[in-house]
């Protein structure tokens, strides 16, 4: 119940910050450009909270925090007095009307840079992007356990947070891309992933697993939760025993135990497990025992389960000073904008499920999530927000902005404005492109859930 709360709320908080920004940037450009604005509301329905300025706009705090609206003098809504005609909207030229529509994008676009700057300010608290197991496609490649990621294809990856979207991005074009590495020694090295391995149609949720890597960072502890009756271990190990050898060879992880296990069996005879117990070392002798599986088939096991691990602490930052941090902003607003362009050509030419587009459920869930990790995540968010806003308000879709701004464009080329028949077509087509694309938001939220 306090995920569910929590979630409502920071969805207020961030459709609040990003709308508001939004339709003041409609608001302010309409006031200087001559334009009478007639209300300024933030949410929808009836007004919790109403002031009418000396300029006569009226703000407003709506009761429905979903959203919010600029209303305009026009023509098209109402009667205008004579007097007042030069202040509406639909008199002014295309080119100011151009303006005020693509003021709210703007807005955004703004807004992202300047959290990401903030951002860069606070610093960012991530993990170091160092691998922890590595398998399939990602050995085959030449990657080893302790590898530091440093850049993917043409992308630096300073946290594993850069790495895991640059990798997932790579593997949705199923095209095998460099990568730069610091290895376990010290020693840089220059690697080939095999994305072109991966199979069609994949599940991108599932692309690091089907490349075979996990972080360090996500790694199972040594530690044993359970041991099972009848077993090797059964009787010589302890539940909360911390491994820390196996005949001789070191363990940091409970994935290294599974290999070095199946090493012991093939070799047969007892061996040393060397283990941690209440604060002393013991050296213990057993031999693992042979089991079949009807789908793993035969294999040598000691009978223990892993304890589950808290994540560890952060051991690495995304931080820069506050002049640094302009540039940086500037940079990572562009890299993202390239991302979320080449996602939605990728949606669209079918290389990339459509179940990557997000509805409110989803968009709550991950404002929670972030703001549960401090004030930089959830400033990381808001601005990934903030730039999907704008570039969603810029596609030519009839009742969005970028659905205006082509009606005007095409009033610049032909030399006057479209019928109000062609408009009102326009209307109806963009309603049903909306209404799809918040159907098809739901039914993935939906399916998250679950999931």
């Amino acid at each position: 119940m306090t995920d569910f709360f929590g979630s409502v709320w920071w969805l207020i908080v961030s459709i609040g910050v990003l709308v508001t920004f939004h339709e003041f940037g409609h608001y302010w450009v309409a006031r200087r450009s001559g334009v009478k604005v007639l209300r300024f509301s933030v949410g929808f329905g009836k007004p919790l909270w109403l002031r009418r300025g000396s300029d006569g706009t009226e703000y407003v705090i709506a009761a429905i925090p979903l959203g919010g609206y600029v209303k305009m003098l026009d023509e098209r809504e109402g009667e205008v007095a004579p007097a007042d005609m030069a202040q509406a909207f639909n008199r002014q030229p295309v080119g100011k009307r151009i303006a005020i529509v693509a003021a709210g994008p703007l807005a955004n676009l703004l807004l992202c840079v300047a959290l990401l700057w903030a951002m860069f300010v606070i610093g960012r608290p991530d993990y170091a992007p160092v691998l922890g197991h590595v398998e399939a496609i990602a050995a085959d490649s030449g990657l080893r356990r302790g590898d530091t990621v440093l850049r993917v294809g043409e992308r630096d990856t300073p946290t594993w947070s850069e790495a895991a979207l640059a990798l997932t991005t790579a593997a949705m074009d199923r095209r095998d891309v460099p990568i730069a590495v610091r290895t376990a020694d010290g020693y840089r090295a220059s690697r080939r992933l095999q994305l072109s391995r991966l199979p069609q149609g994949f599940d991108e949720l599932r692309a690091l697993q089907l490349l075979g890597v996990t972080p360090r960072h996500r790694l199972l502890p040594p530690v044993i939760s359970r041991i099972e009756p009848g077993t090797a271990a059964w009787g010589v190990l302890a539940e909360g025993d911390r491994i820390t050898a196996i005949d001789g060879e070191p363990v940091t992880a409970f994935d290294q135990i599974g290999p070095l296990v199946q090493q012991l069996g093939a070799r047969g005879g007892k061996a040393m497990i060397e283990v941690e117990r209440d604060g002393e070392r013991l050296a213990l002798e057993l031999a693992p025992k042979r089991r079949n599986d009807p789908q793993r088939g035969a294999y040598w096991a000691l009978g223990i389960a892993p304890a589950r691990a808290e994540m560890p602490a952060y051991d690495a930052q995304l931080h820069y000073g506050p002049l640094a941090a302009i540039p940086a902003a500037l940079r990572e607003t562009g890299k993202l904008t390239g991302d979320s362009l080449a996602m939605i050509v990728r949606m669209v030419s079918g290389r990339a499920s459509a179940e990557n587009v997000s509805g409110p459920i989803t968009i709550a869930r991950y404002a929670n999530a972030s703001a549960r990790l401090g004030p930089a995540w959830f400033m990381n968010f808001l601005a990934l927000l903030s730039l999907s806003l704008a570039i969603i308000n810029l596609l030519p879709i009839p009742i969005l902005d970028g659905g205006h701004l082509l009606y005007y464009l095409i009033e610049l080329v032909k030399g006057s404005p479209l019928s109000e028949r062609a408009m009102a077509a326009g209307q109806y087509v963009g309603l049903a492109l909306l209404a799809g694309l918040m159907g098809l938001a739901f039914y993935n939220d939906i399916l998250q859930l679950v999931r």
